[in-house]
């Protein structure tokens, strides 16, 4: 291992023209997987905070008609059937104003809610743990009350969150197959460079150098490179992450999820560039062995 840490080397690799291109390679790479994992954390997180907000609530819309006294008795009737419901544990009748504030980012600014006749809209929270059968109790409410109309949350956001699992499937293999194109292209440089220095390699075996050593080489020689490559993926990348969320940020809240990152996940983007450094370590190290024991 103390070849990690010196600058020695009796193989002259820094003039090898092949491994020039190796740092940019895994740059590229690494630049890759800090989109990839930030996208999979991003939409984990959103997938969260929507299950937390919307799993085990429904959303109740009266329409409205012409006559406000026959409204009010429509909703009084809604109430009675929600506070008898065991499933239910609390509601709330949304107000004008908080209707005004739901439908801003899309209508502007509405002054008097009298020009645009909107239904009454209730907030239902269920208990947890329990499940109402959104079908049968709007069918409940239509036998009293006319004009009801019943959303279950829990549907479309099954829905939703089957598609961030899969849009994070994708990604997964995306990063699978970065480390593996990181694997391909450390062995073909390394398998260069020992084709390159052959005779040097078998001059080292006759004054005594062991496989170890040589592979010893190689490998400091790909842990150096890959940190390089990696740490300028890296800065591409970070700048890229924050430039997307900065954007994000600037648009309606009502119209893309937040995009933040805790620190733990910038944790786990920092240290991609030592992975991908020590995959390419143990990568030349294992080519080397095993390359130079059918070789010679």
């Amino acid at each position: 291992m103390k070849f990690l840490f010196t600058g020695r080397s009796d193989l002259p690799l820094d003039r090898d023209a092949h491994s020039r291109f190796l740092p940019w390679l895994i740059a590229f790479m690494v630049f890759l997987a800090v989109l990839a994992l930030a996208g999979m954390l991003i939409l984990k997180g959103v997938a969260a905070r929507w299950d937390n907000g919307v799993s085990g609530t429904l959303s109740i819309q009266i329409s409205p008609t012409e006559d406000l006294t026959n409204d009010e008795i429509r909703l009084g009737e809604t109430l009675k059937i929600l506070a008898t419901t065991p499933e239910i544990e609390r509601y709330e009748v949304i107000s004008d104003e908080r209707v005004k504030e739901l439908l801003k980012p899309w209508l502007g600014d509405i002054g008097d809610m009298a020009e645009l006749p909107l239904p009454q809209l209730i907030d239902v929270v269920l208990k947890s743990g329990d499940r109402l059968d959104a079908t049968a109790f709007e069918d409940r409410l239509s036998q009293k009350v006319s004009g009801v109309n019943v959303d279950d949350h829990q549907v479309w956001l099954e829905r939703l969150v089957n598609l961030i699992r899969t849009v994070q499937g994708v990604a997964t293999l995306v990063l699978l197959f970065i480390a593996f194109a990181t694997v391909g292209t450390v062995v073909f440089t390394t398998r260069t460079g020992l084709a390159v220095h052959r005779e040097a390699i078998e001059v080292l075996h006759l004054i005594g150098a062991q496989d170890t050593y040589i592979a010893g080489q190689f490998s400091q020689r790909a842990l150096m490179l890959g940190l390089k490559g990696g740490v300028f993926g890296l800065s591409l990348g970070v700048p890229t992450i924050a430039g997307v969320g900065y954007l994000a940020r600037r648009m309606d809240g009502f119209l893309l999820p937040s995009m933040q990152l805790q620190p733990v996940h910038w944790v786990g983007i920092a240290i991609l560039p030592l992975l991908v450094a020590i995959i390419a370590m143990i990568t030349a190290r294992t080519t080397v062995m095993r390359t130079l024991a059918g070789m010679l």
